[in-house]
């Protein structure tokens, strides 16, 4: 779990004011662009998608955070045949160990997922759109409401629709956080140290349902328009 703190806030604000200060000759160069610009995967719409979750029924027990030094806002909502909640994003980098996701680039690496691909690899964040889930505490259950590994998960951010899977587990008490893969498709700064979105990021997952393979994005996409059409059917 990426768990930004104050203290790194504070150093990449720094950053940032030192980069303005500089002349326009010397301004660094811009970031890449995201994997899949503008993102947006199938053919329901983040619009269409976000009428139907307006109102929240919550089904935790509790609220959670998005980072630890936060309060606990976030609740667990629920619809028929899925969950949703709205947070920040974080960057989970762990799993494979590759040239953006390793220990060098993110302070809290770890080479394993919850979940793991079907041949027993831990998942790419790099490559992988994933989401992770808050492990099982007090607050929410996630096997209980019907999330698995694997799980079909549309995200939502900027009038984009990304479709991942649930990858990865979490602390307990925090919520909002998906791969770098994720957030590079979606146009989020997918930096494991400095980067992430702070708020409106939308994440709805759909009960009962798997992407076989889990490593397959594209097998997560088809599976996931289906799932969204029904979603709006249903809701």
């Amino acid at each position: 779990m990426r768990i930004r703190t104050v203290a790194l806030a504070t150093a990449a604000g720094t950053a940032l004011l030192t980069a303005a200060a500089l002349p326009a000759t010397a301004q660094p160069p811009a970031a890449p662009a995201a994997s899949r610009p503008g993102v947006t995967e199938g053919s329901v719409s983040a619009a269409d998608l976000l009428a139907k979750v307006k109102n929240c029924s919550q089904i935790s027990n509790g609220k959670y955070r998005t980072d630890e030094e936060t309060s606990a806002t976030v609740p667990v909502c629920g619809k028929k045949n899925a969950v949703f909640w709205k947070a920040d994003m974080d960057i989970d980098c762990d799993g494979q160990v590759t040239a953006k996701c390793n220990k060098n680039t993110d302070p809290w690496f770890q080479p394993d997922t919850r979940f793991h691909q079907s041949d027993g690899k831990p998942l790419n964040a790099e490559k992988l759109p994933y989401v992770v889930v808050p492990s099982v505490s007090g607050i929410w259950n996630y096997e209980s409401a019907g999330i698995k590994g694997g799980g079909v998960v549309a995200i939502i951010y900027n009038n984009k629709v990304e479709y991942a899977v649930v990858g990865d587990t979490g602390p307990e008490k925090i919520i909002g956080e998906a791969s770098y893969a994720a957030a590079k498709g979606l146009g989020i700064d997918p930096d494991p140290a400095t980067g992430g979105a702070e708020s409106g990021v939308t994440y709805i997952l759909f009960k009962n349902s798997k992407a076989s393979p889990i490593e397959s994005h594209s097998e997560a996409v088809t599976r996931g328009d289906a799932l969204a059409k029904k979603f709006l059917q249903e809701n």
